[in-house]
């Protein structure tokens, strides 16, 4: 186990001098991390979650779905944006586990202001992000899953749009010692995207100083982005446990096309399987570091009601609240 966490730590490390590739990517909003649970944690989840929202970190962990389960979450991004995502996942047996994903990103309408009428023109554009996506997920032993995700991804502003097919691949493998869980994901594998719409379309004076010139009707062209392609190596383990008490920690080390290296560390305390509390700490973010969350559980007969809350810290920018709610049977 220290070997493994050893190598985990130089791989993050390696990067902290390296220069970062910032805006080389496009659709941001497939970075924004989704699930109050796995947010409270840091985001060091890639091989602890194993619910619905493991479409978003890993879909490896779909496999540890026992039947159905559904997974709603909202959070005001930055006091500026409403995100939204659900998640609703199956087993069937000796099949694997289908699971079907949403995740939108809005804001609300804002003014449109020029250069000669900055205080508003009275006419109001506004953005929206979205990602729908199907996912499967299988044990291929009892210790070792695999899951992949197909996601049709898709950006607005006003009136152009873009839009493209990516895909998440994951895994996890169980060892018996302590529950030590080593999962791998890759996010965001895809095409470039690029943006077109009727407010590209205008009219071309090619010369101004020949009487002859006429206008002409022409049209712009935008370039192309590359996703935010995204990879993560990580572990998990049972740090302590008994008969009330469970405490299990997290490691994960990341490696973003558009930016360096980062080191996600995260717990997560359980009492009595029905509440828990949750620490994490982001190295190598520009703002972002703690993060903290709280959870519970109701049973209802053959259904289970879940409720978890995060709160990340931002060193400049707005503080992020988060809620999730789900349900099992």
């Amino acid at each position: 186990m220290k070997k493994i966490l050893l190598v985990l730590l130089l791989l993050g490390s390696v990067s902290f001098a390296q220069y970062s590739n910032l805006g080389s990517s496009g659709a941001q909003f497939l970075q924004i991390p989704v699930g109050a649970r796995a947010v409270g944690m840091g985001g060091a989840v890639i091989g602890t979650i194993d619910d619905a929202t493991s479409v978003f970190w890993n879909p490896a962990g779909l496999s540890r779905v026992a039947n159905w389960d559904a997974q709603f979450s909202y959070s005001r991004w930055f006091e500026m944006f409403d995100i939204n995502s659900a998640a609703v996942a199956y087993t069937m047996p000796d099949i694997g586990t289908f699971a079907l994903s949403y995740i939108s990103v809005s804001s609300g309408k804002m003014e449109i202001t020029t250069e000669k009428q900055p205080n508003g023109t009275g006419r109001f554009f506004d953005a929206n992000d979205m990602a729908i996506g199907l996912s499967y997920s299988r044990l291929l032993t009892d210790k070792f899953s695999v899951g992949v995700t197909a996601k049709y991804v898709y950006q607005r502003i006003w009136n152009e749009t873009a839009d493209g097919i990516a895909f998440d691949i994951g895994t996890q493998y169980t060892l018996d010692f302590q529950n030590l869980t080593i999962a791998m994901s890759m996010s965001n594998f895809g095409s470039d995207l690029q943006f077109d719409g009727p407010d590209l379309n205008i009219v071309y004076l090619k010369d101004p100083a020949n009487p002859l010139s006429r206008l002409a009707p022409a049209r712009l062209q935008t370039d192309p982005y590359s996703l935010p392609l995204h990879f993560q190596v990580g572990a998990a383990i049972d740090i302590y446990r008994n008969n009330f008490m469970k405490v299990r920690g997290g490691i994960d080390v990341t490696h973003p096309n558009d930016n360096v290296e980062r080191i996600n560390l995260g717990t997560e305390i359980a009492f009595f399987d029905r509440m828990y509390l949750r620490g994490g700490y982001r190295f190598n973010y520009d703002d972002e570091k703690l993060n903290f969350g709280a959870g519970a559980n109701l049973p209802l007969g053959n259904t289970l009601l879940t409720f978890d809350y995060s709160y990340s810290v931002y060193d400049i920018l707005p503080k992020v609240q988060r809620i999730s709610l789900g349900i099992r049977f």
